[in-house]
């Protein structure tokens, strides 16, 4: 499917060694960002307390957040789920706390919560789904209603985000050394050697946007990051397949000719699919909330480098690593006149 057909090649490889330096340079800022400003990880990585409150009206979230910053976290995250009135928040660790303050983190937090919706803390005694006494600190009213509900509590420890941390690692390490093993066995070492550098060029320029910023590394990014990495490298594969096609079919062609006219006629395709699906990651940064906003920005700049690193990266490294027609198709070998008959 074509929206338009380009009659003329448009010249990449003539410009490449410009963009290309373009490129060194922000992954260089972006490798500097790392190093001097560093990544803000979540709870996830560097532990902290997760808490699940519900409420019987609409949550105010800044309200909520100014209450929470009051006892000392200095960037709570506060997010809605499920619906207005579920409230999740993740609280970091206070440095310089000891354990039983880490212990009671929630405690804390729930009675300031309690005391800011117009409410007291009583001991209940209620019945669990499995028919058991269970005691617990509720938030009431005047009237004795419970209002703020406590429903979850969850603590994840420094090591524990440790852990988290190498495993995200070594899943990063994996899938690089799975790209080049496929395009190494599809393609040629060439072709792996050009479609992992860009890769890595997406994945460190992703990272040095969210140091630069400031924004949160968590979990969710960092699947956003892997997707890239797999996004990144089917844009590659279109445009190497296109290569080896035109290899066969282009016999005068020089190098710089084929992997021209490889982009120029793949440049419908990758409008219409990169189009489509920029327009559903769109959606989800307008109307996916704050859980799923930063998903959603590691996308956004994962595609957009994406297509730039496929056409300008990819395409021009495995150019000047040397790559040539034999690489991809075998020569045909000429028959022998005497067809082994000896005289």
């Amino acid at each position: 499917m074509e929206f338009f057909r380009i009659r003329k090649d448009i010249p990449f490889m003539r410009h490449a060694l410009i963009f290309n330096v373009v490129s060194a340079l922000t992954f260089v800022a972006a490798v500097f960002f790392l190093l001097h400003k560093g990544l803000n990880l979540s709870i996830e990585f560097k532990g902290g307390t997760v808490m699940e409150v519900k409420y019987p009206h609409a949550a105010n979230l800044e309200g909520i957040r100014a209450t929470v910053q009051g006892l000392g976290y200095e960037h709570p995250e506060v997010t809605s789920f499920g619906t207005a009135r579920d409230v999740m928040l993740k609280l970091p660790i206070v440095q310089g706390a000891k354990g039983t303050d880490t212990a009671n983190a929630s405690q804390k937090v729930f009675e300031a919560l309690c005391k800011a919706d117009s409410g007291s803390i009583k001991r209940m005694e209620t019945v669990s789904a499995k028919g058991e006494q269970i005691a617990k600190n509720a938030c009431v009213d005047a009237a004795g209603a419970e209002t703020v509900q406590l429903n979850k509590v969850e603590f994840v420890g420094p090591q524990v985000g440790d852990e988290l941390a190498q495993n995200g690692l070594n899943a990063l390490v994996m899938v690089i050394v799975g790209v080049m093993i496929y395009l190494a066995v599809r393609f040629e070492w060439k072709y792996a050697v050009a479609a992992i550098i860009a890769n890595l060029h997406d994945v460190v320029i992703i990272l040095g946007f969210f140091a630069y910023f400031g924004w949160e590394f968590s979990l969710t990014v960092l699947a956003a990051v892997l997707a890239v990495l797999g996004y990144s490298v089917n844009e590659s594969v279109v445009i190497f397949d296109r290569i080896r096609e035109n290899f066969r079919k282009q016999r005068k062609a020089s190098v710089h000719e084929v992997i021209d006219n490889a982009i120029t006629s793949t440049i419908s395709r990758t409008i219409i699919t990169h189009g489509c699906t920029q327009m559903m990651v769109l959606s989800m940064l307008l109307f996916g909330g704050p859980t799923l906003h930063y998903f959603a920005i590691a996308l956004t700049i994962g595609i957009c480098f994406g297509i730039y690193s496929s056409v300008f990266v990819a395409a021009a490294v495995a150019m000047w690593l040397g790559v040539k027609r034999e690489d991809l198709i075998k020569p045909i070998k000429e028959k022998d006149e005497t067809d082994g008959a000896v005289v």
